[in-house]
């Protein structure tokens, strides 16, 4: 790329950076009421976000072939565990992932 390109594609990423953060303060005022469907999709999305996650991390997980996806299940029940003792969910992710790649490193 060029200088110039250079220049436009960095100007490009902090303008789409600064949209991105602003724009819902513009869009929803803070003496506005937010829509229905807003409420909504703040109560439900996160929910859809992480099973749409579990769904994509334990799609090759073959029960067919050795380890059988023993460290995948080993690995959510530390998610699960960890989050019904603590409800912190950067500690549960973090202690899943951990858990996952030392028992993928070391065991299986």
């Amino acid at each position: 790329m060029t200088t110039t390109q250079q220049i436009i594609t960095i100007g490009m990423v902090v303008l789409a950076t600064l949209l991105t953060r602003f724009l819902p303060f513009i869009v929803f005022p803070a003496g506005k009421e937010a829509p229905k469907y807003i409420k909504y999709l703040g109560k439900t999305l996160a929910g859809a976000v992480f099973g749409l996650l579990v769904i994509y991390c334990l799609k090759n997980t073959s029960p067919l072939t050795f380890p059988h996806g023993l460290p995948e299940l080993i690995s959510v029940a530390v998610v699960v565990t960890l989050h019904l003792w603590k409800r912190q969910m950067l500690l549960s992710i973090a202690g899943g992932t951990v858990c996952y790649m030392l028992l993928v490193q070391f065991m299986f």
